[in-house]
């Protein structure tokens, strides 16, 4: 385990708690775009001052319902996105948080086309988080909980638990 940590900036979400990729059933270390987005979709959803357990149920359900591509997270349109976020509880956030996918993937999309080509574009675990803090809606909080397990997979010689 790297030295990566999520800090919440809100009291509701306090407990210190972090989940790995490997607890939520994603397998980063076999370098696939879908295990990649995975991660990447929990960290966007993770990234909101939230309960953890609601964002974790937040991501079963959007993964249960096949949303684990920038491309089938822009098939399904705001208005599933909404439902399958309220279905989980995920409801204070709901209409900004589909309204933070729809976005994101697209701006994935057009900029690297992947998580896989945004990745094999950033040298250093720090152009990586500047790389993925370019994008509207993400900031060090998302960035650092995606870092903590995508580096050490990606840049295994860097030092990766620096933050």
């Amino acid at each position: 385990m790297t030295g990566w940590a999520i800090h919440f900036p809100r009291r509701e979400t306090a407990m210190k708690r972090t989940y790995s990729a490997e607890e939520l059933g994603i397998h980063l270390s076999s370098k696939k775009e879908e295990e990649l987005f995975k991660w990447f979709l929990v960290c966007l959803l993770f990234g909101k001052p939230i309960q953890r357990q609601v964002a974790e149920q937040a991501y079963r359900t959007l993964a249960a319902a096949r949303l684990v591509s920038s491309d089938a997270i822009l098939r399904a349109g705001w208005d599933e996105l909404v439902r399958l976020l309220d279905e989980a509880r995920y409801v204070r956030y709901d209409f900004s948080t589909a309204t933070k996918l729809l976005h994101v993937c697209t701006e994935l999309k057009e900029r690297y086309g992947s998580l896989t080509h945004l990745l094999a574009q950033s040298k250093t675990p720090e152009e990586l988080s500047a790389r993925v803090q370019e994008f509207k809606y993400i900031g060090p909080v998302t960035a650092r909980i995606f870092l903590r397990e995508v580096c050490p997979v990606w840049f295994p010689s860097d030092a990766c638990a620096n933050g």
